[in-house]
């Protein structure tokens, strides 16, 4: 953890504080992880579908307009999740040894690109024996996908 000395010989943990305000402002919907990058939102044709001027965040459509997904909301997702996508944002440190893999896309399900662009973490599953179904996948453009169903089915997650 990284310590700022302030005046008067006062320690304060900076990274925690970062990472706190940065959960809270996701928790309430108006955050977006680090990974959604603003030029990658602004490239994208979701970026037409916006709120009126002077409002903090977009509306989520309820079909992703580059996958053709459905869509969910950073703060609908469940708990674990948003825990997976603090950590995403805060570089780590990750639960297991296989988060940030390349994922495949085997199943098709995500939309084609090159190898090396989609990286998957675990999302833990209260009550399971092994790492569970649930799964955050990232995309090299910022976009951010969950599945709870093992790649069955994704959702693009909507900051």
């Amino acid at each position: 953890m990284r310590l700022r000395r302030q005046r008067g010989g006062l320690v304060q943990p900076v990274r925690p504080l970062v990472v706190g305000l940065w959960l809270i402002a996701l928790l309430v919907g108006c955050g977006q992880p680090a990974s959604f990058s603003a030029a990658a939102a602004a490239s994208s044709p979701a970026a037409s579908v916006s709120a009126p001027v002077g409002t903090a965040t977009a509306v989520r459509p309820s079909i992703d307009p580059l996958s053709g997904l459905p869509t969910v909301a950073a703060v609908s997702l469940p708990r674990e999740a948003r825990t997976v996508l603090a950590t995403i944002a805060a570089g780590g440190p990750f639960a297991y040894a296989q988060d940030g893999v390349v994922f495949q896309n085997r199943e098709g399900v995500l939309p084609r690109q090159r190898s090396g662009h989609y990286h998957e973490y675990t999302v833990p599953t209260p009550g399971s024996p092994d790492r569970g179904a649930r799964r955050i996948v990232t995309g090299g453009a910022g976009e951010l996908y969950y599945t709870d169903d093992h790649y069955a089915t994704f959702r693009r997650i909507w900051p």
